[in-house]
């Protein structure tokens, strides 16, 4: 779909209904409930072995430290340097996986409601042609988050929905270039924030709440069902065009744009 398509229908957008998103968003949580508790396992396939990375030598080096105080004499400033680095590189990994993801989620959930048969493919944004966007992105959407935490407690109220909706943007536009896509999302962000916000926040207590019930563990069942709103949102305002073609075309599309 063009940018300006896009920009059309979100200028076009008709009033959302806040009973059917949350009723259709339950219906489809149904179908999908099985990849969204992957999509945290995967998540925390990625976390261990990076936590491993980080912490090992961390108890190695306070071991080694208690049984001799001197042995790491000097070296102080070096190994603050490599846990800063570590941290810091567990969090980018971390951001753009999870980005990722997430924008697969979406892309399954399509699959799901439009009753397609195809793969379940977690992954398919942390690969060619899309891993240097799903990248870019990423670091969008922490610089934005950064910048909006630097300006106190409500612009980053304000900046969760527009940043929210980027990811099912992507999902279905990964043709479109990144500022174009970070554009038609605080497009449609400030379009339908209030709706975006209250369905999101009720979603994300009702995610809670269900999978406290389930002995706690079960919030890694429940915990997608707060994203499906969004993709119902997009669905009603945007839409699909040619829904099965489009969705398929996705990743064959030889004018791909891998740029922010």
């Amino acid at each position: 779909m063009l940018f300006s398509e896009i920009q059309n229908k979100i200028n076009q957008a008709r009033q959302l209904d806040f009973g059917m998103l949350l009723n259709d968003s339950i219906e489809l949580f149904k179908k999908v409930w099985l990849q969204g508790l992957m999509i945290w396992l995967i998540m925390m396939a990625f976390v261990i072995p990076l936590v491993i990375f980080i912490y090992v030598p961390m108890v190695v080096f306070s071991l080694v430290d208690a049984e001799s105080p001197s042995f790491f004499e000097g070296m102080e400033v070096m190994a603050v340097v490599f846990f800063v680095l570590a941290y810091v590189l567990f969090a980018f990994i971390m951001l753009v996986v999870t980005f990722g993801l997430k924008a697969g989620l979406f892309r399954i959930m399509r699959q799901k409601d439009a009753d397609m048969i195809g793969k379940d493919d977690y992954l398919f944004f942390l690969r060619k042609p899309y891993l240097l966007k799903t990248i870019t992105l990423s670091l969008a959407y922490f610089g934005i988050n950064l910048l909006a935490v630097l300006l106190c407690v409500f612009p980053i109220i304000y900046v969760m929905v527009p940043l929210n909706l980027l990811v099912v943007m992507y999902a279905f536009n990964p043709e479109i270039s990144g500022s174009n896509l970070i554009k038609a999302s605080f497009d449609l962000g400030n379009k339908k924030w209030f709706i975006t916000f209250g369905i999101t926040f009720i979603a994300g207590i009702l995610a809670q709440m269900v999978g406290m019930l389930m002995c706690g563990i079960g919030i890694l069942v429940t915990a997608s069902f707060a994203f499906i709103p969004l993709y119902f949102i997009y669905k009603e305002v945007i839409g699909f065009d040619e829904d099965i073609d489009e969705l398929k075309h996705i990743g064959n599309n030889e004018n791909f744009d891998a740029t922010l």
